[in-house]
Protein backbone atom coordinates (compact mmCIF):
# COMPACT_ATOMS: atom_id res chain seq x y z
CA UNK A 1 0.00 0.00 0.00
CA UNK A 2 2.01 3.28 -0.95
CA UNK A 3 0.05 6.76 -1.18
CA UNK A 4 1.40 10.20 -2.26
CA UNK A 5 -1.04 11.25 0.12
CA UNK A 6 -2.65 10.37 3.91
CA UNK A 7 -6.07 9.67 3.01
CA UNK A 8 -8.84 9.42 5.51
CA UNK A 9 -9.19 5.73 5.83
CA UNK A 10 -5.25 6.24 6.53
CA UNK A 11 -6.35 7.09 9.79
CA UNK A 12 -6.45 3.91 10.72
CA UNK A 13 -2.61 2.93 10.99
CA UNK A 14 -1.97 5.88 12.38
CA UNK A 15 -4.21 5.25 15.79
CA UNK A 16 -1.04 4.71 18.33
CA UNK A 17 -0.29 8.21 17.76
CA UNK A 18 -3.36 9.88 17.26
CA UNK A 19 -4.26 8.50 20.56
CA UNK A 20 -1.13 10.43 21.77
CA UNK A 21 -1.83 13.77 20.91
CA UNK A 22 -5.54 13.66 21.90
CA UNK A 23 -3.98 12.57 25.05
CA UNK A 24 -1.78 15.25 25.36
CA UNK A 25 -3.78 17.83 24.13
CA UNK A 26 -6.93 17.01 26.71
CA UNK A 27 -4.44 16.78 29.64
CA UNK A 28 -2.89 20.11 28.79
CA UNK A 29 -5.94 21.85 28.58
CA UNK A 30 -7.52 19.60 32.04
CA UNK A 31 -4.41 20.84 33.64
CA UNK A 32 -5.45 24.26 32.87
CA UNK A 33 -8.80 24.09 34.18
CA UNK A 34 -8.18 22.37 37.13
CA UNK A 35 -7.84 24.82 40.41
CA UNK A 36 -4.53 24.85 41.67
CA UNK A 37 -5.35 23.57 45.10
CA UNK A 38 -6.04 19.70 43.50
CA UNK A 39 -3.45 17.24 43.32
CA UNK A 40 -2.98 16.64 39.43
CA UNK A 41 -1.78 13.18 40.17
CA UNK A 42 -5.16 12.39 38.73
CA UNK A 43 -3.17 13.76 35.27
CA UNK A 44 -0.31 11.07 36.21
CA UNK A 45 -3.03 8.17 35.72
CA UNK A 46 -4.55 9.86 33.01
CA UNK A 47 -1.40 9.25 31.16
CA UNK A 48 -1.13 6.10 32.07
CA UNK A 49 -4.54 5.52 30.25
CA UNK A 50 -3.27 7.31 27.41
CA UNK A 51 -0.12 5.07 26.81
CA UNK A 52 -2.18 1.91 27.52
CA UNK A 53 -4.62 3.40 24.55
CA UNK A 54 -2.01 3.44 22.78
CA UNK A 55 -0.55 -0.07 23.15
CA UNK A 56 -3.84 -1.56 22.69
CA UNK A 57 -3.74 -0.22 19.10
CA UNK A 58 -0.78 -1.15 18.24
CA UNK A 59 -1.18 -4.72 19.12
CA UNK A 60 -3.91 -4.86 16.92
CA UNK A 61 -1.79 -3.85 14.00
CA UNK A 62 0.47 -6.60 15.24
CA UNK A 63 1.25 -9.25 11.95
CA UNK A 64 -0.45 -7.35 8.91
CA UNK A 65 -0.73 -9.07 6.08
CA UNK A 66 1.82 -6.92 4.36
CA UNK A 67 3.69 -3.58 5.77
CA UNK A 68 1.40 -0.54 5.26
CA UNK A 69 3.75 2.55 3.48
CA UNK A 70 2.06 5.72 4.15
CA UNK A 71 3.30 8.89 2.11
CA UNK A 72 5.33 7.59 -0.51
CA UNK A 73 7.09 5.07 2.25
CA UNK A 74 7.99 8.42 4.09
CA UNK A 75 5.94 6.41 7.10
CA UNK A 76 5.50 2.79 7.87
CA UNK A 77 3.62 0.60 9.61
CA UNK A 78 5.39 -2.52 10.22
CA UNK A 79 6.33 -5.34 12.94
CA UNK A 80 9.84 -4.16 13.37
CA UNK A 81 8.41 -0.60 14.53
CA UNK A 82 5.23 -2.10 15.94
CA UNK A 83 7.83 -4.32 18.40
CA UNK A 84 9.86 -1.46 19.00
CA UNK A 85 6.42 0.77 19.50
CA UNK A 86 5.14 -1.80 22.49
CA UNK A 87 9.29 -1.44 23.84
CA UNK A 88 8.53 2.71 23.77
CA UNK A 89 5.18 2.72 25.66
CA UNK A 90 5.84 -0.14 27.98
CA UNK A 91 9.00 1.38 29.13
CA UNK A 92 7.06 4.88 29.44
CA UNK A 93 4.44 3.57 31.01
CA UNK A 94 6.41 1.82 33.98
CA UNK A 95 8.30 5.60 34.15
CA UNK A 96 4.77 7.05 34.65
CA UNK A 97 3.99 4.85 37.24
CA UNK A 98 7.31 5.47 39.29
CA UNK A 99 6.84 8.94 38.97
CA UNK A 100 3.37 8.66 40.96
CA UNK A 101 4.62 7.20 44.09
CA UNK A 102 8.12 10.40 43.30
CA UNK A 103 6.71 13.59 41.86
CA UNK A 104 5.98 16.26 44.81
CA UNK A 105 5.42 20.13 43.87
CA UNK A 106 7.90 21.71 46.28
CA UNK A 107 10.75 19.67 43.77
CA UNK A 108 8.65 19.84 40.62
CA UNK A 109 6.84 23.13 40.48
CA UNK A 110 4.73 22.33 37.19
CA UNK A 111 3.63 18.61 38.03
CA UNK A 112 0.79 18.15 35.14
CA UNK A 113 3.42 19.23 32.74
CA UNK A 114 5.62 16.70 34.10
CA UNK A 115 3.28 14.01 33.33
CA UNK A 116 1.77 15.21 29.89
CA UNK A 117 5.26 15.77 28.56
CA UNK A 118 5.79 11.89 28.46
CA UNK A 119 3.38 11.72 26.16
CA UNK A 120 5.15 13.68 23.06
CA UNK A 121 8.17 12.17 24.19
CA UNK A 122 7.11 8.60 23.45
CA UNK A 123 5.06 9.77 20.39
CA UNK A 124 8.69 11.37 19.12
CA UNK A 125 10.18 7.75 19.44
CA UNK A 126 7.06 6.22 17.88
CA UNK A 127 7.67 8.30 14.93
CA UNK A 128 11.81 7.48 14.74
CA UNK A 129 10.41 3.47 15.06
CA UNK A 130 8.16 3.78 11.78
CA UNK A 131 10.16 6.66 10.38
CA UNK A 132 10.84 5.87 6.45
CA UNK A 133 11.95 8.98 5.32
CA UNK A 134 14.74 11.28 6.61
CA UNK A 135 12.30 14.09 7.08
CA UNK A 136 10.09 11.92 9.41
CA UNK A 137 12.89 10.57 11.23
CA UNK A 138 14.38 13.88 12.20
CA UNK A 139 11.00 15.13 13.46
CA UNK A 140 10.28 11.96 15.48
CA UNK A 141 14.12 12.76 16.84
CA UNK A 142 13.72 16.04 17.45
CA UNK A 143 10.30 15.61 19.29
CA UNK A 144 11.26 13.24 21.28
CA UNK A 145 14.61 15.60 22.20
CA UNK A 146 13.12 18.63 23.11
CA UNK A 147 10.72 17.05 25.21
CA UNK A 148 13.54 14.91 26.94
CA UNK A 149 15.27 18.64 27.32
CA UNK A 150 11.78 19.73 29.47
CA UNK A 151 11.83 16.92 31.45
CA UNK A 152 15.22 17.07 32.42
CA UNK A 153 14.92 20.56 33.72
CA UNK A 154 11.63 20.36 35.41
CA UNK A 155 13.59 20.38 38.67
CA UNK A 156 13.69 24.22 38.39
CA UNK A 157 14.72 25.06 42.06
CA UNK A 158 17.94 22.27 41.93
CA UNK A 159 21.10 23.26 40.62
CA UNK A 160 22.12 20.62 39.06
CA UNK A 161 19.19 19.74 37.18
CA UNK A 162 19.59 22.99 35.32
CA UNK A 163 22.99 22.50 34.59
CA UNK A 164 22.22 18.94 33.24
CA UNK A 165 19.36 20.39 31.35
CA UNK A 166 21.73 22.81 29.95
CA UNK A 167 24.40 20.57 29.00
CA UNK A 168 21.64 18.37 27.19
CA UNK A 169 20.48 21.18 25.19
CA UNK A 170 23.73 22.38 23.88
CA UNK A 171 25.07 18.72 23.38
CA UNK A 172 22.21 17.63 22.04
CA UNK A 173 21.79 20.51 19.68
CA UNK A 174 25.03 20.03 18.67
CA UNK A 175 24.40 16.27 17.43
CA UNK A 176 21.41 16.77 16.00
CA UNK A 177 23.16 19.85 13.78
CA UNK A 178 25.96 16.52 12.73
CA UNK A 179 23.16 14.06 11.87
CA UNK A 180 21.25 16.68 9.78
CA UNK A 181 24.74 17.57 7.99
CA UNK A 182 25.26 14.12 7.49
CA UNK A 183 21.67 13.53 6.01
CA UNK A 184 22.39 16.55 3.31
CA UNK A 185 25.18 14.74 1.78
CA UNK A 186 22.89 11.75 1.39
CA UNK A 187 20.67 13.99 -0.38
CA UNK A 188 22.65 15.72 -2.35
CA UNK A 189 23.86 12.97 -3.96
CA UNK A 190 20.73 10.89 -4.42
CA UNK A 191 18.44 13.71 -4.91
CA UNK A 192 15.85 11.79 -1.99
CA UNK A 193 15.01 12.16 1.20
CA UNK A 194 13.25 8.62 1.12
CA UNK A 195 15.34 5.75 2.71
CA UNK A 196 14.53 3.36 -0.08
CA UNK A 197 15.26 5.33 -2.76
CA UNK A 198 18.48 6.39 -0.94
CA UNK A 199 19.15 2.32 -0.55
CA UNK A 200 18.28 1.79 -4.25
CA UNK A 201 20.79 4.15 -5.71
CA UNK A 202 23.89 4.30 -3.24
CA UNK A 203 25.78 1.09 -4.39
CA UNK A 204 25.64 2.77 -8.04
CA UNK A 205 26.93 5.85 -6.33
CA UNK A 206 30.28 4.76 -4.48
CA UNK A 207 32.30 4.50 -7.28
CA UNK A 208 31.96 8.50 -7.72
CA UNK A 209 30.86 9.95 -4.32
CA UNK A 210 32.96 7.05 -1.92
CA UNK A 211 34.26 10.26 -0.13
CA UNK A 212 30.93 11.29 0.56
CA UNK A 213 29.23 8.30 1.29
CA UNK A 214 31.74 7.94 4.23
CA UNK A 215 31.30 11.81 5.86
CA UNK A 216 27.79 10.53 6.01
CA UNK A 217 28.04 7.59 7.58
CA UNK A 218 30.65 8.72 10.17
CA UNK A 219 28.28 11.85 10.99
CA UNK A 220 25.44 9.75 11.47
CA UNK A 221 27.24 7.29 13.39
CA UNK A 222 28.71 10.13 15.71
CA UNK A 223 25.06 11.94 16.04
CA UNK A 224 23.15 8.39 16.53
CA UNK A 225 25.92 7.78 19.04
CA UNK A 226 25.22 10.71 21.17
CA UNK A 227 21.71 9.55 21.08
CA UNK A 228 22.21 6.17 22.31
CA UNK A 229 24.77 7.77 24.68
CA UNK A 230 27.86 5.01 23.52
CA UNK A 231 31.08 5.87 23.45
CA UNK A 232 32.88 7.98 22.69
CA UNK A 233 30.18 10.73 22.31
CA UNK A 234 28.45 9.47 26.36
CA UNK A 235 30.22 12.62 27.97
CA UNK A 236 26.58 14.29 28.65
CA UNK A 237 25.25 11.34 30.58
CA UNK A 238 26.89 11.19 33.64
CA UNK A 239 25.62 14.63 34.33
CA UNK A 240 22.26 14.91 32.52
CA UNK A 241 21.40 11.53 34.48
CA UNK A 242 22.38 12.82 38.00
CA UNK A 243 20.86 16.30 37.39
CA UNK A 244 17.67 15.13 36.09
CA UNK A 245 14.31 13.58 38.16
CA UNK A 246 15.32 9.90 38.83
CA UNK A 247 11.79 8.86 36.46
CA UNK A 248 12.98 11.14 33.68
CA UNK A 249 16.34 9.80 33.83
CA UNK A 250 15.18 6.15 33.65
CA UNK A 251 12.86 7.46 30.82
CA UNK A 252 16.19 8.67 29.08
CA UNK A 253 18.60 5.54 30.11
CA UNK A 254 15.71 3.15 28.39
CA UNK A 255 13.19 4.41 26.33
CA UNK A 256 14.78 7.31 24.31
CA UNK A 257 18.01 5.17 24.02
CA UNK A 258 15.85 2.48 22.57
CA UNK A 259 14.41 4.57 20.02
CA UNK A 260 18.11 5.77 19.09
CA UNK A 261 18.62 2.11 18.72
CA UNK A 262 15.49 1.77 16.59
CA UNK A 263 16.50 4.43 13.90
CA UNK A 264 20.09 3.40 13.92
CA UNK A 265 18.90 -0.57 12.92
CA UNK A 266 16.87 0.68 10.13
CA UNK A 267 18.76 3.44 8.73
CA UNK A 268 22.25 1.48 8.80
CA UNK A 269 20.75 -1.45 6.70
CA UNK A 270 18.79 0.16 4.62
CA UNK A 271 21.77 2.16 3.40
CA UNK A 272 24.94 0.87 3.85
CA UNK A 273 24.07 -2.85 5.35
CA UNK A 274 22.59 -5.11 2.56
CA UNK A 275 24.18 -7.23 -0.49
CA UNK A 276 23.38 -4.57 -3.18
CA UNK A 277 26.70 -3.25 -1.97
CA UNK A 278 28.17 -6.79 -3.20
CA UNK A 279 30.56 -7.21 0.72
CA UNK A 280 32.31 -4.06 -0.97
CA UNK A 281 35.24 -2.20 1.04
CA UNK A 282 32.61 0.37 1.92
CA UNK A 283 30.36 -1.93 3.61
CA UNK A 284 32.67 -4.04 5.63
CA UNK A 285 34.33 -0.55 7.10
CA UNK A 286 30.81 0.78 8.03
CA UNK A 287 30.12 -2.69 9.90
CA UNK A 288 33.72 -2.44 11.59
CA UNK A 289 33.08 1.22 12.71
CA UNK A 290 30.06 -0.12 14.60
CA UNK A 291 32.32 -2.67 15.94
CA UNK A 292 34.70 -0.38 17.20
CA UNK A 293 32.04 1.83 18.66
CA UNK A 294 30.51 -1.21 20.55
CA UNK A 295 33.63 -2.41 21.77
CA UNK A 296 34.97 1.07 23.29
CA UNK A 297 31.66 1.65 24.61
CA UNK A 298 31.97 -1.45 26.49
CA UNK A 299 35.12 -0.95 27.65
CA UNK A 300 34.70 2.73 29.17
CA UNK A 301 31.27 2.07 30.16
CA UNK A 302 32.33 -0.92 32.68
CA UNK A 303 35.38 0.41 33.58
CA UNK A 304 34.47 4.00 34.69
CA UNK A 305 31.54 2.50 36.61
CA UNK A 306 34.22 0.83 38.64
CA UNK A 307 34.73 4.47 40.89
CA UNK A 308 31.21 5.63 40.92
CA UNK A 309 29.65 6.31 44.40
CA UNK A 310 26.62 8.24 43.28
CA UNK A 311 24.00 5.67 41.99
CA UNK A 312 22.79 7.55 38.87
CA UNK A 313 26.18 8.21 37.62
CA UNK A 314 27.14 4.42 37.92
CA UNK A 315 23.65 3.39 36.30
CA UNK A 316 24.54 6.07 33.59
CA UNK A 317 28.15 4.08 33.07
CA UNK A 318 26.07 0.77 32.73
CA UNK A 319 24.10 2.96 30.18
CA UNK A 320 26.83 2.89 28.22
CA UNK A 321 28.12 -0.04 28.10
CA UNK A 322 25.26 -1.60 27.25
CA UNK A 323 24.94 0.50 24.61
CA UNK A 324 28.20 -1.45 23.19
CA UNK A 325 26.35 -4.82 24.08
CA UNK A 326 23.14 -3.45 21.78
CA UNK A 327 25.57 -2.33 19.37
CA UNK A 328 26.82 -5.84 18.36
CA UNK A 329 23.81 -7.38 17.34
CA UNK A 330 24.01 -4.16 14.45
CA UNK A 331 27.41 -4.75 13.83
CA UNK A 332 26.96 -8.38 12.84
CA UNK A 333 25.27 -7.62 10.08
CA UNK A 334 22.64 -10.05 7.81
CA UNK A 335 24.07 -12.56 6.23
CA UNK A 336 22.76 -16.35 5.08
CA UNK A 337 23.63 -17.86 8.29
CA UNK A 338 22.09 -15.11 10.85
CA UNK A 339 19.01 -13.20 9.99
CA UNK A 340 18.57 -14.15 13.85
CA UNK A 341 20.37 -10.58 14.86
CA UNK A 342 17.15 -8.83 15.17
CA UNK A 343 15.69 -11.06 17.70
CA UNK A 344 18.54 -10.99 19.56
CA UNK A 345 18.54 -7.43 20.04
CA UNK A 346 14.90 -7.02 20.66
CA UNK A 347 15.14 -9.61 23.08
CA UNK A 348 18.60 -7.59 25.11
CA UNK A 349 16.38 -4.65 24.92
CA UNK A 350 13.16 -5.75 26.09
CA UNK A 351 15.50 -7.62 29.19
CA UNK A 352 17.57 -4.34 29.66
CA UNK A 353 13.80 -2.48 29.90
CA UNK A 354 13.31 -4.33 32.58
CA UNK A 355 16.02 -4.95 34.89
CA UNK A 356 17.09 -0.79 34.75
CA UNK A 357 13.60 0.28 35.22
CA UNK A 358 13.64 -1.62 38.27
CA UNK A 359 17.35 -0.53 39.95
CA UNK A 360 15.71 3.11 39.00
CA UNK A 361 12.81 2.09 41.45
CA UNK A 362 14.89 0.52 44.12
CA UNK A 363 17.02 3.84 43.93
CA UNK A 364 14.45 6.61 44.34
CA UNK A 365 13.28 4.32 47.06
CA UNK A 366 16.36 4.96 48.73
CA UNK A 367 16.39 8.27 47.20
CA UNK A 368 13.16 9.20 49.63
CA UNK A 369 14.51 7.34 52.23
CA UNK A 370 17.99 9.14 52.11
CA UNK A 371 17.57 12.52 50.71
CA UNK A 372 20.20 11.22 48.18
CA UNK A 373 21.43 9.06 45.28
CA UNK A 374 24.05 7.84 46.12
CA UNK A 375 25.57 4.53 46.82
CA UNK A 376 26.09 4.54 50.46
CA UNK A 377 21.69 4.75 50.71
CA UNK A 378 21.80 0.90 50.31
CA UNK A 379 23.72 -0.07 53.20
CA UNK A 380 21.70 -2.49 55.28
CA UNK A 381 18.94 -2.02 52.85
CA UNK A 382 17.67 -5.91 53.51
CA UNK A 383 17.56 -4.96 57.56
CA UNK A 384 15.60 -2.33 56.31
CA UNK A 385 13.62 -3.30 53.87
CA UNK A 386 14.33 -6.81 52.96
CA UNK A 387 11.66 -7.93 50.13
CA UNK A 388 12.52 -4.77 48.25
CA UNK A 389 17.13 -5.79 49.03
CA UNK A 390 15.47 -9.12 47.32
CA UNK A 391 13.82 -7.96 44.28
CA UNK A 392 17.24 -5.64 43.83
CA UNK A 393 19.05 -9.03 44.25
CA UNK A 394 17.00 -10.15 41.13
CA UNK A 395 17.45 -6.94 39.01
CA UNK A 396 21.49 -7.18 39.34
CA UNK A 397 21.60 -10.78 38.83
CA UNK A 398 20.58 -9.93 35.10
CA UNK A 399 22.25 -6.84 35.24
CA UNK A 400 25.26 -8.43 35.76
CA UNK A 401 24.02 -11.75 33.52
CA UNK A 402 24.07 -14.44 35.80
CA UNK A 403 22.51 -17.13 34.33
CA UNK A 404 18.80 -18.09 34.81
CA UNK A 405 18.22 -14.44 33.95
CA UNK A 406 17.41 -12.60 30.98
CA UNK A 407 19.99 -10.21 31.15
CA UNK A 408 22.14 -13.76 31.02
CA UNK A 409 20.41 -14.95 28.07
CA UNK A 410 20.25 -11.95 26.10
CA UNK A 411 24.17 -11.17 26.25
CA UNK A 412 24.31 -15.18 25.36
CA UNK A 413 22.03 -15.08 22.30
CA UNK A 414 24.81 -11.84 20.76
CA UNK A 415 27.79 -13.51 22.00
CA UNK A 416 26.47 -16.90 19.89
CA UNK A 417 25.67 -14.20 17.14
CA UNK A 418 29.35 -12.95 17.18
CA UNK A 419 30.49 -16.43 16.83
CA UNK A 420 28.48 -17.52 13.88
CA UNK A 421 29.51 -14.37 12.21
CA UNK A 422 33.16 -15.02 13.05
CA UNK A 423 33.49 -11.68 14.42
CA UNK A 424 35.07 -14.04 17.54
CA UNK A 425 37.25 -10.64 19.45
CA UNK A 426 33.66 -8.87 19.44
CA UNK A 427 31.83 -11.91 21.80
CA UNK A 428 34.92 -12.09 23.98
CA UNK A 429 35.07 -8.67 24.60
CA UNK A 430 31.56 -8.72 25.66
CA UNK A 431 32.40 -11.91 28.31
CA UNK A 432 35.29 -9.79 29.57
CA UNK A 433 33.82 -6.58 30.17
CA UNK A 434 31.13 -8.82 31.58
CA UNK A 435 32.88 -10.13 34.18
CA UNK A 436 34.07 -6.66 34.81
CA UNK A 437 30.59 -5.20 35.82
CA UNK A 438 30.56 -7.89 38.34
CA UNK A 439 32.56 -5.68 40.69
CA UNK A 440 30.49 -2.67 40.77
CA UNK A 441 26.95 -4.16 40.41
CA UNK A 442 28.12 -7.09 43.54
CA UNK A 443 28.99 -3.81 45.43
CA UNK A 444 25.57 -2.82 45.52
CA UNK A 445 24.58 -6.45 47.01
CA UNK A 446 27.45 -5.78 49.15
CA UNK A 447 25.82 -2.46 50.56
CA UNK A 448 22.66 -4.16 51.41
CA UNK A 449 23.65 -6.87 53.05
CA UNK A 450 26.85 -6.43 54.88
CA UNK A 451 26.53 -2.93 56.24
CA UNK A 452 25.70 -2.25 59.75
CA UNK A 453 25.26 1.10 60.11
CA UNK A 454 21.44 0.66 58.38
CA UNK A 455 19.57 2.35 61.30
CA UNK A 456 20.27 5.92 59.46
CA UNK A 457 16.98 6.35 58.01
CA UNK A 458 13.44 4.24 57.94
CA UNK A 459 12.78 3.26 54.29
CA UNK A 460 9.11 2.98 52.88
CA UNK A 461 8.26 1.47 50.27
CA UNK A 462 5.49 3.18 48.51
CA UNK A 463 2.89 1.04 46.74
CA UNK A 464 3.63 2.04 43.02
CA UNK A 465 7.05 1.42 43.26
CA UNK A 466 6.98 -1.29 45.18
CA UNK A 467 4.76 -2.52 42.41
CA UNK A 468 6.83 -1.51 39.94
CA UNK A 469 10.21 -3.51 41.86
CA UNK A 470 8.35 -6.63 41.78
CA UNK A 471 7.33 -6.57 38.62
CA UNK A 472 10.81 -5.61 36.28
CA UNK A 473 12.30 -8.22 39.42
CA UNK A 474 10.08 -11.01 38.31
CA UNK A 475 9.97 -10.47 34.53
CA UNK A 476 13.16 -9.99 34.71
CA UNK A 477 13.94 -13.57 35.99
CA UNK A 478 11.16 -14.92 33.64
CA UNK A 479 12.85 -13.99 31.09
CA UNK A 480 15.41 -16.11 31.87
CA UNK A 481 13.40 -18.71 32.40
CA UNK A 482 11.98 -19.03 29.11
CA UNK A 483 14.36 -17.81 27.01
CA UNK A 484 13.02 -19.60 23.96
CA UNK A 485 9.55 -19.05 24.36
CA UNK A 486 10.22 -14.87 24.10
CA UNK A 487 12.66 -15.43 20.98
CA UNK A 488 10.17 -17.90 19.11
CA UNK A 489 7.46 -14.93 19.57
CA UNK A 490 9.64 -12.35 18.23
CA UNK A 491 10.77 -14.61 15.00
CA UNK A 492 7.13 -15.33 14.69
CA UNK A 493 6.05 -11.79 14.28
CA UNK A 494 9.47 -9.67 12.62
CA UNK A 495 10.18 -11.06 8.51
CA UNK A 496 13.00 -9.61 7.26
CA UNK A 497 11.75 -9.42 3.51
CA UNK A 498 8.18 -8.02 5.02
CA UNK A 499 9.03 -5.99 8.11
CA UNK A 500 12.32 -4.18 7.23
CA UNK A 501 13.82 -4.06 4.13
CA UNK A 502 12.33 -0.81 1.82
CA UNK A 503 13.61 -1.79 -1.40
Amino acid sequence: MEQLRLQVADLAHLLPELSLVATAIILSLLDLILPSRLSRSVIGWLTLVGLVISGVFVLLQLNPDEAIQLLNQSYRVDDFSNLLKLFTLLGTGLVVLMSLSYVKEDTIPHVGEYYYFYLPAALGAMIMSSSGDLITLYVGLELLSITSYLLVAMKKKDSKSNEGAFKYLVMGGVSSAIILYGMSFLYGMVGSSNLAQIGAALPSLIGSYEPLLYVSFFMLLAGFGFKIAAAPFHSWAPDVYEGAPTPVTAFLAVVSKGAGFAILFRVFYVLFGFSSFEESKFQSDVFLAISVMAAIAMVVGNFIALKQTNMKRLLAYSGIANAGYLLVPIATYFSGVHYANFSEFIFYLIAYLFMNIGAFAVLMIIEQAEGHTEAKGFGGLYYRAPFTAAAMVLIVLSLTGIPISGGFFGKLYIIFGTMQTHQYWLGSLMIATSVVSFYYYFGVVRQMFMRSDYESAEVKVPIALGITVWLCAIISVALGLVPHLVLKWIESIFMLTKDFILM
